[in-house]
């Protein structure tokens, strides 16, 4: 009886294109999460940066120690009213030779044209106050109130021009009506304060005086235009810095918000005398 052949199989050459596979494929996954690791977030990186800056760059700063906390600050001294009650009685509130808020009303005209042309930034303003509305579109993210890439850069401009005056600052968060439920806002409120402390922060750290600034947050509650619409509901999304002529200003201002203050009933709650209005005339884009 014959033995029968063994028929070998031939060989497969095209093996290695397994193991090929398997490294490249892991490769990729490698690199992907070296780069998740790797990507920061820019307003973070900047929020730290300025902040380091700052301390080394105060001898006084540096050679203090560091406290455990938060670190209360032992007195705010408030700001003095900018303009004398005889100068008031004699010559008006807005017929001075140089009226702060007209200066900054139209140095922030002139260094935002672009932006209030485009209608993203409001200018207008009246005998006891200037308001610069912001979209809050150029400065946060949707449902965050870390301040974006184009909010250091607008906030710096703007912190440039208040350095050189006095007055008070009160930096109010709006936002439209849909609800938020996050871990860091429970509600609209939260998100609204959290957006104008924010503000406020960028505000200090590009040399505006921390004891001339307030923040409030409104939340929802003081719209400007219908939220049944999502053109009303960008609008009601803004953040408002107000200048005041002085402190009691603004606190009169703080009782009722901006949007629906009077100059007359500012006036009243500061027990001031009412005065003609000033050039800082209401409008804007």
């Amino acid at each position: 009886m014959r033995r029968r052949r063994h028929t070998e199989e031939p060989e497969n050459h095209e093996r290695w294109l397994v193991s090929y596979a398997d490294f490249i494929t892991l490769l990729f996954a490698f690199f992907v999460v070296m780069y998740s690791i790797s990507s920061i977030n820019e307003g973070k990186y900047k929020v730290v940066s300025q902040a380091l800056l700052g301390v080394f760059n105060d001898p006084e700063r540096a050679m203090r120690a560091i406290p455990i906390g938060e670190e209360q600050p032992l007195s705010i001294k408030p700001a003095e009213p900018l303009i004398k009650d005889s100068e008031q009685t004699d010559a008006g509130l807005g017929q001075t030779s140089a009226d702060p808020l007209q200066t900054i009303s139209d140095d922030v005209r002139s260094a935002f044209g672009d932006l209030i042309s485009s209608n993203q930034m409001t200018v207008r303003g009246n005998e006891l106050w200037v308001e610069v509305e912001l979209n809050s579109a150029l400065l946060f993210g949707s449902g965050d109130a870390m301040p974006s890439d184009a909010a250091f850069a607008i906030i710096e401009k703007v912190a440039n021009i208040l350095k050189p005056f006095a007055n008070p600052v009160h930096v109010e968060g709006f936002t439209d009506n849909l609800p938020i439920r996050t871990a860091q806002y429970p509600t609209n409120w939260e998100l609204s304060a959290s957006r104008a402390a924010s503000i406020v922060r960028l505000l200090a750290m590009n040399g505006v005086n921390p004891g001339r600034m307030a923040s409030v947050g409104y939340g929802e509650y003081q719209p400007v235009a219908s939220n049944d619409t999502a053109e009303g509901r960008a609008r009601n999304r803004r953040v408002v810095l107000v200048i005041s002529r002085n402190l009691e200003v603004r606190r009169s201002l703080t009782a009722t918000g901006s949007a629906n203050a009077t100059p007359d009933a500012a006036m009243r709650r500061a027990g001031t005398q009412s005065a003609p209005p000033s050039a800082v005339a209401a409008g804007g884009g």
